[in-house]
């Protein structure tokens, strides 16, 4: 089922970030767990958690996402900024399991000087500690721009962490189009070649989320910066083939676009309008 939204704050609460997306004219939102800079995350008010099911429900909400502090990074060279991190996101799976069958989203890290080696061993050691069976969110590796020491910007870099992991059936990925644009994939001149190489190293059946957005900077620049749809490098035709190719076109979007309300109310409706009038 198509869905499109955009990130929304958790301030005053779930139910209000359900209404804030549907009066956006979105299907689903993503929302940080808590200051994506770190700290404590809010107490979630049970009530309120029921209400938002109860939204979603109402109105055909097929996923929401909630997205990991920036902060949380499961392979610092240093030990305790690893402990920190594997106990936000330990907080961050429990408090998940109010809204079962959802996705939590996270940036795999940086290994700070280690080397990619390293870093993918302590992501996975952490990650075969922090899952656990009966749990209900699927845990999303979020592909990268490889700006600086970030782990992830290589499709072999995800596939390789995957298969070090007990319980790979709790895991997906979430693909970021300027990631991966400023990571070197050409989603401009190769989409086609883009996902099948996806599909050959990691697979397809685990891609469960897409962050739309537009880059700053051009394929290969390893920069990290985005942009509003159509008014970056990768461009509006090449976002709406994204969009509506036939083996991306039932997943969720999420923009993460320079904007404010007015500004995601806008891109939802430019993307509603690649679908034609089906989504009107």
């Amino acid at each position: 089922m198509f869905a499109i939204g955009c990130h929304l704050s958790i301030s005053k609460g779930f139910y209000a970030m359900g209404q804030e997306a549907l009066s956006l004219r979105g299907s689903t939102f993503q929302f940080f767990t808590r200051n994506p800079r770190g700290g404590k995350a809010k107490d979630i008010d049970a009530a309120d958690a029921e209400k938002l099911k109860d939204l979603m429900n109402e109105h055909q909400f097929p996923v929401i996402l909630a997205h990991a502090p920036y902060t949380l990074n499961l392979c610092s060279k240093k030990s305790d900024l690893r402990t920190y991190g594997e106990k936000m996101m330990a907080d961050d799976l429990q408090r998940m399991e109010l809204f079962p069958g959802n996705l939590y989203n996270f940036h795999p890290g940086s290994h700070t000087g280690q080397g990619v080696e390293t870093g993918i061993a302590q992501i996975t050691e952490a990650l075969n500690r922090l899952l656990w069976p009966e749990m209900q969110t699927t845990v999303l590796l979020e592909t990268m721009a490889g700006k600086g020491s970030e782990v992830g910007s290589r499709f072999e870099e995800l596939r390789d962490i995957i298969a070090g992991v007990k319980l790979q059936e709790k895991l997906g990925i979430c693909l970021d189009t300027c990631h991966v644009f400023d990571g070197g994939y050409d989603l401009i001149g190769n989409l086609d070649g883009v996902l099948q190489e996806f599909d050959d190293i990691i697979g397809l059946s685990r891609l469960k989320a897409i962050h739309l957005n537009d880059s700053k900077n051009p394929c290969g620049s390893h920069k990290d910066r985005h942009e509003k749809l159509g008014e970056g490098y990768i461009g509006r035709e090449a976002l709406q083939k994204v969009v509506t190719h036939p083996r991306l076109k039932d997943l969720p979007f999420f923009l993460e676009t320079p904007n404010d309300n007015e500004g995601y109310r806008q891109e939802i409706a430019m993307v509603r309008s690649w679908w034609g009038k089906e989504y009107d």
